[in-house]
């Protein structure tokens, strides 16, 4: 008995299951692609002193500013902005100074030209809008002079009065500052703006590094005034005009550091390969893959039953033996033992004697060949088949026409 499959409707036709396929790959796809960008999706606009907050104490105010003079403004979360930036460098440094900063940014050896900006205030963010400043508070001096002591172990910060108008490299100003001027006294650096009792701008010798005293010139705060924007926008073209990279860098980029407020975030080889240049080449990849997919998908089709290894009966041997007879290349050999096995059958069918000579036999046949009116005698019919076969479907053809002779000899039609 054969053994067949049970005879049950398949749950998932083709189509179903390419949506599925589908679905999967791009899933699949999907939770790499997040995996290689999920730093950058979470939120970031809280409030503090770093470039993308819009409160008081923020940055971003100042970059949206600088955008809208013609500057191309970066904020960059890798540690290797630090040593190579291409244009200006700024780090707005925290309150809490350089505790979450990697350790290039502590002692000043960053890319040129760089300005850090000291802090002045302490912000408290709002629990039911954390990217407003609920309330801010003046730092104490001596904590403003452990972080600027980093350029100068003997640095003093002390804050003065609102100066009015002041003498700059670029011009006279006349900037406010919220409470009190902050300004630095050291005796190692250049100073670059001053004012009797302390310096707002000053310059690390020998270098393009500057330190800017006072936050309220560039936050968001104190762009609330025109004379604080001007002057920022003033203070910015200075510092790349007066840069002596300026043949290197002649670009109006202006980068602003995120990790010293603990945005660092490592390189990912997962997010290389969705970005230039690799990109071509990730696409090309998953082309590929989707390419063998649909190749494996439409190369399978219904499944076979499962059969014996060694099947058994007559059939079984036929193909077995023609199997080997094929293997061999012996089928042109196969023409003339097929007449005869044909000539014996069909003279046991008949009633002649065993020892009948083949001329006799074609006499015999092929007048009952003549006597039931077939088209053709077993004499023409051997005449066929002894001739070379033109191919292996040749062959056939004949062996398959004295089959069908041999049937209308014996069923008489």
């Amino acid at each position: 008995m054969s053994e067949r499959l049970p005879n049950q409707t398949n749950p998932f036709s083709g189509i179903a299951a390419m949506i599925m396929i589908g679905i999967g790959t791009l899933a699949f796809i999907a939770i790499f692609a997040l995996l290689a960008w999920s730093p950058d999706l979470a939120r970031k606009d809280y409030a503090g002193e770093h470039p993308y907050s819009k409160s008081a104490l923020g940055y971003a105010g100042l970059i949206r500013l600088l955008e809208a003079d013609g500057h191309t403004v970066n904020i960059s979360r890798l540690e290797s902005s630090l040593n190579y930036s291409q244009g200006l460098l700024v780090v707005t440094i925290p309150d809490y100074g350089f505790n979450r900063a990697p350790e290039d940014v502590e002692i000043g050896y960053v890319s040129e030209p760089a300005l850090y900006v000291l802090p002045k205030w302490a912000g408290y963010a709002d629990r039911e809008k954390p990217s407003w400043e609920k309330d801010t508070e003046l730092l104490e001096t001596w904590r403003v002079e452990s972080i600027a002591q980093e350029f100068d172990s003997d640095l003093k910060i002390w804050r003065l009065r609102n100066p009015g108008s002041m003498s700059t490299p670029f011009g006279r100003i006349s900037p406010r500052f919220e409470n009190k001027m902050q300004v630095i006294d050291s005796d190692s650096l250049e100073p670059v703006i001053e004012r009797p009792g302390g310096t707002l701008l000053a310059k690390l010798p020998g270098s393009e590094i500057y330190v800017l005293s006072d936050p309220d010139l560039l936050n968001t705060f104190g762009l609330s005034t025109r004379e604080n924007a001007r002057t920022a926008l003033e203070l910015f073209d200075y510092l790349l005009v007066d840069s002596e990279q300026l043949d290197f860098f002649p670009s109006r980029t202006i980068t602003f550091d995120a990790t010293v407020h603990g945005f660092a975030r490592s390189e990912s080889l997962l997010r290389a390969i969705f970005d230039k240049p690799f990109l071509g080449a990730t696409l090309i990849a998953l082309a590929t893959m989707l390419l063998i997919m649909w190749a494996a998908f439409i190369r399978f089709g219904p499944p076979l039953p499962e059969t014996r290894v060694l099947s058994f009966g007559k059939k079984a041997l036929a193909e077995s033996s023609a199997g080997l007879v094929s293997m061999a290349r012996r089928e042109g050999q196969m023409a003339t033992p097929y007449l005869q096995m044909t000539e014996r059958n069909l003279a046991r069918q008949l009633g002649l004697p065993p020892q009948a000579q083949s001329e006799a036999f074609a006499r015999t046949a092929d007048r009952l060949a003549e006597q039931k009116d077939l088209s053709t005698t077993w004499s023409e019919q051997s005449e066929i088949l002894n001739q070379p076969a033109l191919s292996r479907g040749d062959l056939r053809d004949k062996a398959l026409a004295l089959w069908r002779w041999r049937q209308e000899m014996k069923d008489g039609h």
